[in-house]
């Protein structure tokens, strides 16, 4: 499997495998930019270090979900005009239209290409404590699977906190790679809708000889941890080996371990 992950900024992130490209939740707005919501206002940090443009054309896109703005802010919904598939929440598709397809947990679909498949599969996520959904709506995550012998999937976690649905995909899908989103995101509640350090290292641990590559841990104000306390707190608990910090805009190969 021929895997190449460029971080573009927040949880905007240009995997390219096996001839497929494709691109997690599209954030290409400016820094500066504030996103108010009734009880919420969200403002972004750091801007893209690739334009639109310079993605250039994908197979598609994994959106986890549409309803926040770190996630799919206003030049991310112009880009999704252009992608030839939008993968969703079902409720997200419902309300984008267009070319996206809605998917409920353990849902899949195929990519195919030059005599090449990719298995997509929608997986569960909770933006939050329990109690949350009704609150933060409906997101997914998903496994990427080539169709290629000897490959390991690869999970891409969505906005989630370790839950038992996280726990649930490590026990049927043994990915080699995992991009955790891994900000520790909060707003109005003291407590965190994303991975924090503690829900990352139990996602390692699930996931026990996985490469984890976190996405999503930079770039916004309501954001409470970042990479360097991801990088000192996997050292610290003898896990650092496994972590890939990316450094934006620069593909990186990642070489995950064969399956047994």
């Amino acid at each position: 499997m021929s895997l190449s992950i460029t971080l573009i900024g927040g949880p905007t992130a240009l995997i390219e495998i096996d001839g497929f490209r494709l691109l997690t939740d599209p954030t290409f707005d400016a820094p500066g930019e504030e996103y108010q919501w009734p009880h919420v206002r969200l403002e972004k940090l750091v801007g893209p270090a690739m334009s639109a443009r310079d993605v250039g054309a994908i197979d598609a896109v994994l959106l986890s979900h549409d309803q926040h703005s770190d996630n799919l802010d206003h030049s991310g919904r112009d880009f999704l005009k252009d992608a030839m598939r939008v993968l969703t929440t079902e409720a997200g598709a419902k309300r984008l239209g267009g070319n996206t397809e809605g998917f409920a947990p353990w849902a899949s679909t195929t990519l195919k290409k030059g005599g090449q498949s990719l298995t997509i599969t929608a997986t569960p996520a909770r933006h939050g404590p329990a109690g949350i959904e009704p609150l933060s709506g409906d997101v997914i995550g998903f496994v990427v699977e080539s169709s290629k012998a000897g490959s390991r999937p690869i999970y891409i976690s969505g906005d989630t906190t370790w839950f038992d649905g996280v726990a649930e995909v490590a026990k049927r899908f043994k990915a080699g790679v995992v991009l955790p989103f891994a900000g520790a995101a909060q707003t109005r509640g003291p407590f965190h809708l994303t991975m924090d350090t503690n829900d990352t290292i139990e996602t390692a641990r699930a996931f026990a000889d996985a490469v984890i590559v976190p996405v999503h841990t930079d770039g916004w104000k309501h954001f409470r941890q970042n990479a360097n306390d991801l990088r000192a707190t996997f050292d610290t608990l003898g896990f650092g080996s496994r972590l890939r910090i990316l450094q934006p805009g620069v593909a990186t190969i990642i070489e995950p371990l064969r399956a047994a």
